[in-house]
């Protein structure tokens, strides 16, 4: 069967920030058919920013497209911003902006950390959610956040790894979330940046089954580095700001009636396959798609062949 590809490149019809709270602005933009079945794309990182790509995976003459940067990243203001920046004010934010556009159910498509933030918000605003579609899961265990950045994928790529542990010295590597931390929250720019580069470049490394070094060079860029690192450390330091490890888990009874797609590289190094699995358990109505020539990437071509696949089924498109 020949794969699905992504959607020819398409720009925005709209672009716009929206005041989401006295310290935050967040940058928005709508494309595709502006009558179009309602879908939010939530991105990666946290931190990570919107793509073009993103734009890519629906298609645009039947979906209207809405794509938002996170606080504090891409065109989001202010830039790198820690404070009122949780999983609690994205997900309130994504509601501010439902509202702002007058969607009154909409497509919640996310992957990665993007996978988390549409799990935390499906299930706080069932009602507002048509379908999910979840790629690459991620629903920050203390055990998936100890898996890229201490101890798991190390074992795959230990020469990857290398230029991120020495930056730590010996003596603070049992807890390097805490040590990037210290480092990442340092009153001196130097320090967070040399910090940031080292976080940024190891995550990028490690995205897809066959290396992609523009990729890793892309996730070194001061700008981008930054932003991405300092608030995925936040994020992680935190534990995501749930009450519990498994909470994403233990709610998934929210939103078993919600028609979900989860889609899964069965190489992911960033995060591992046994996401998917754990969700596939605790939400058996979901179709669980593996593609088994895969990691993390959306640029992988069986990943965008099941997300494109997932977006045609949902727009009744054959």
């Amino acid at each position: 069967m020949k794969r699905h590809s992504l959607y020819p490149d398409i720009k925005p019809y709209r672009e716009e920030m929206l005041q989401v709270s006295a310290l935050h602005r967040i940058y928005f933009e709508e494309c595709g058919n502006p009558n179009g079945k309602p879908v939010i794309m939530i991105h990666g990182g946290p931190g990570g920013g919107i793509s073009p790509t993103m734009r890519r995976l629906h298609d645009p003459s039947v979906y209207r497209i809405i794509l938002f940067d996170q606080r504090g990243c891409g065109r989001s203001t202010p830039h790198a911003e820690l404070r009122e920046n949780t999983t609690w004010d994205l997900v309130a934010d994504m509601e501010r902006l439902r509202t702002h556009l007058g969607v009154e159910k909409w497509q919640v498509f996310g992957g990665s950390w993007g996978s988390t933030l549409g799990l935390a918000y499906a299930q706080t605003h069932p009602e507002r959610v048509s379908e999910l579609v979840l790629r690459g899961i991620f629903m920050a265990r203390r055990f998936e956040i100890d898996w890229l950045y201490s101890n798991g994928a190390s074992i795959i790529y230990p020469d990857r790894f290398e230029a991120y542990q020495l930056h730590i010295p010996e003596a603070e590597r049992g807890d390097m979330v805490a040590a990037y931390y210290r480092r990442l929250t340092d009153p001196n720019p130097q320090v967070q940046i040399e910090a940031a580069r080292r976080w940024a470049r190891w995550e990028g490394s490690a995205i897809s089954l066959l290396p992609d070094p523009e990729r890793e060079a892309a996730f070194g860029q001061d700008h981008f580095a930054i932003a991405f690192a300092r608030i995925e450390c936040h994020y992680f330091q935190n534990r995501g700001f749930f009450d519990t490890d498994d909470q994403l888990l233990r709610l998934a009874d929210r939103i078993r009636h919600i028609p979900g797609v989860i889609i899964h590289g069965r190489y992911d190094m960033c995060t591992p396959f046994i996401n998917a699995w754990h969700l596939k358990k605790v939400w058996p109505e979901a179709d669980l798609r593996i593609v088994e020539d895969a990691g993390h990437a959306v640029s992988e071509p069986g990943i965008t062949h099941e997300l494109v696949e997932a977006t045609r089924r949902f727009a009744n498109i054959h």
